[in-house]
C-alpha cells in the first residue's frame, strides 16, 4: 500500500525536526493498511520534561510553518508523553521511563498483521 505524497513529505520534515532537537530512539512505525487513521506512527524520547517539551513545540511549530493545519497536541503541561497528531503521521514524544512503561512499540509490532517498525535512516 502507498503512502499519500503529502504523508511521506510530513514524515520527512518530522523526522528531520526530531534530528536536529537530537531526538532520542525515533521508530517510525508504518501503518499503511492496517489503521483508517493514519499512515504514520512515530515514537520517540526526550531526555528530560523540558527536552520533551522542546522535541513536541518544535515539531509542531515546524507542521505549522508548512501550512499543515490542524494539528492537535496533547500533553504539553507535564510533558511526561506529548502526542501531537498531524492527520497523516501521529508522534510520541516519551520521557525515557514513561516509554518503557507503556512500550506503544511492542503494542502496534506485534501480533497478527502487526504494522511495521521502519528504521531511521
Amino acid at each position: 500500500m502507498k503512502a499519500q505524497p503529502d504523508a511521506d513529505k510530513t514524515l520527512s520534515l518530522i523526522l528531520s525536526r526530531l534530528d536536529d532537537m537530537k531526538a532520542e530512539e525515533t521508530v517510525t512505525i508504518d501503518l499503511r493498511g492496517k489503521s483508517a487513521y493514519s499512515d504514520y506512527m512515530i515514537v520517540t524520547t526526550g531526555r528530560v520534561n523540558r527536552h520533551v517539551g522542546a522535541i513536541a513545540e518544535n515539531v509542531a511549530k515546524g507542521l505549522k510553518e508548512n501550512g499543515i493545519k490542524n494539528i492537535h497536541v496533547e500533553g504539553l503541561p507535564n510533558c511526561d508523553w506529548v502526542l501531537i497528531d498531524s492527520g497523516d503521521v501521529i508522534v510520541h514524544v516519551f520521557r525515557p521511563e514513561v516509554r518503557e512503561f507503556y512500550n506503544l512499540e511492542r503494542l502496534y509490532t506485534q501480533g497478527p498483521g502487526a504494522a511495521k517498525a521502519i528504521q531511521a535512516p
